[in-house]
Formats: structure tokens, sequence, C-alpha cells
């Protein structure tokens, strides 16, 4: 079983106002802070350097929708659907994203500290050329996602399908992925140097390394 490492939750307090998205455009800038917002549809949106601190929203849709340069600290996200939206050059820290349908999402050359994907679904989804520091992938599938030229420091992949993901110029050292399905990913030899497999997975990487395995 993958050691599962300590993700520092968002410090939100209890005692948050409502309010609504819309609250951001009357703001001289892009922010929401100290506040909760749920049932709501923000979509096909382009904001650029977005801010959200100590912000929880539940059921929210944010399909289609364009935040480059966001700032998230101390972020809930629960049972919300964010499919396709674009976090290119995010900072993401201390940030939850649970139950929530994030298919297609952007986040491109951002940066990742202290985040929680549990239970989503993370299909077709895009960390290219981004930083991943002490995140967790939770029974969260991956089919197709793109991990290319990543660099991933103490990240779990618990219970997660893999299919098809790309580690192109990625290094797996110290990643774990023994409990993860797949039948195919992308990846090189030498960026599996390192990387945690099960048995029957070794197997399927020695015809990768160009062994043969004999019964």
């Amino acid at each position: 079983m993958s050691k599962i490492i300590k993700i520092d939750s968002p410090k939100i307090p209890s005692n948050l106002e409502t309010a609504s998205f819309q609250d951001i455009f009357y703001k001289e800038e892009p922010e929401l802070i100290n506040c909760a917002i749920s049932n709501s549809q923000i979509d096909n949106e382009s904001i650029d350097r977005l801010i959200l601190s100590k912000v929880k929203f539940k059921s929210m849709t944010f399909l289609n929708s364009t935040f480059n340069h966001a700032e998230l600290t101390d972020v809930i996200f629960e049972n919300c659907n964010l499919s396709n939206a674009i976090f290119t050059s995010a900072n993401i820290h201390r940030v939850v994203f649970k139950d929530c349908k994030l298919v297609g999402i952007d986040l491109e050359n951002s940066s990742l500290g202290n985040v929680l994907f549990e239970n989503c679904e993370l299909n077709l989804s895009n960390f290219a050329d981004s930083r991943l520091k002490e995140v967790r992938f939770d029974k969260t599938p991956l089919k197709s996602s793109n991990f290319f030229n990543s660099k991933l420091i103490k990240v779990n992949l618990i219970r997660c399908n893999i299919n098809d993901i790309d580690f192109t110029s990625t290094k797996l050292k110290g990643i774990d992925i023994s409990t993860c399905f797949f039948e195919s990913i992308n990846v090189s030899p030498e960026s599996l140097a390192g990387c945690q497999v099960s048995s029957n997975q070794a197997i399927g990487f020695s015809y990768l390394l160009g062994l043969k395995v004999k019964d």
C-alpha cells in the first residue's frame, strides 16, 4: 500500500459569509476572501489573475472558464464541475477538490502544493510543465492526462485509473503507482528509475525495457 503523504488542509474559518461569485465584478481587484458560495453557474467567464483565499465552493459549475495566473490559497471545491476550465500558470496552495468533475482542466505551467483530489474525474487533464509538491490523487481517474515535463515531489497516486497517461520527460523516482490501474502509459525507461510498482506492473514494464520474462 502506498505511504500516505501528509497534506496540509485548507485553513478556512467556520463563520464564512455567504457571497455570490458575481461580487467579483464590482471590485477593483478580482478577488474573493473569507466567503462561501454555492449552487451557481460561472460558465464561459474569463478572469485574469483571480485571487481566491479562504473560500468554499459547493455545487458550482465553472465550465469552459479561463482563470490564467490565478492565486488559490485555502480553498475547497466540493461537488463542483470545472470541466475544460483553464488555470494555466496558477499558484494553488492548500486546496481540496472533492467529488468534482475536472475533465479536461488545464493546469499547464502551474504550481500545486498541499492539494488533494479526492474522488474526482480528471481524465484528459493537463499538468504539463507544472510543479506538484505534496499532492494526492485518491480514487481519481486520470486517463489520457498529460504530465509532460512535470516535477513531482511527494505525490500520491492511490487507486487511480492512469491508462494512457503521459509521463514523458517526467521523473517518477519515489512515486508509487502500485495501486493504480493501466494497460499502457507513455513513459521512458529513464523516467521509471525509482518508481514503485506492483509485481504485475513490473512484468508489463519489462517489455518496455526490452526484457523477455519466462514463465
